[in-house]
């Protein structure tokens, strides 16, 4: 089983700013993002109550991205647990498959980008921590 350091990182993307306001580029296909984006959507409207996520992804790979505002997001292979406070627009968060995540303590203003490397498909989706944790103990 990889070490959770190996599932997740950090990434920076480039801030192209001059007087006239910043401009961040994101680009896939192995330039800013390791793999080509297929799927985009945004999380926005949440307080800090809510809890996103709670899932793992079979065979997708995500990078969140905090556009405005920020949120928490606890990564955790089931054994090792992390939180990564996303709170620069020019920040990314890379998961890697089969990385549990749960996204929360949104700020008022918090839009949370999503880039994924695949389309969606509800039955690589695992709900349930308990089937998670399962699943992950028999990977080598």
């Amino acid at each position: 089983m990889k070490r959770l350091e190996e599932q997740y990182r950090i990434l920076e993307f480039p801030d192209f700013g001059d007087e006239r306001g910043n401009l961040v580029v994101i680009e896939g296909e192995n330039q800013n993002i390791p793999f080509d984006i297929k799927r985009v959507f945004y999380i926005y409207g949440s307080d800090s109550q809510v809890i996103r996520g709670r899932h793992a992804n079979r065979r997708t790979q995500f990078v969140l991205i905090n556009v405005a505002g920020r949120s928490r997001v606890r990564v955790t292979n089931g054994r090792e647990s992390a939180v990564v406070e996303l709170n620069r627009p020019r920040m990314g968060l890379f998961l890697d498959t089969m990385v549990w995540k749960d996204m929360y303590d949104f700020s008022p203003d918090s839009i949370l980008l999503v880039l994924c490397s695949e389309h969606y498909d509800g039955s690589e989706h695992i709900r349930d921590y308990n089937t998670y944790i399962r699943e992950i103990s028999q990977q080598p």
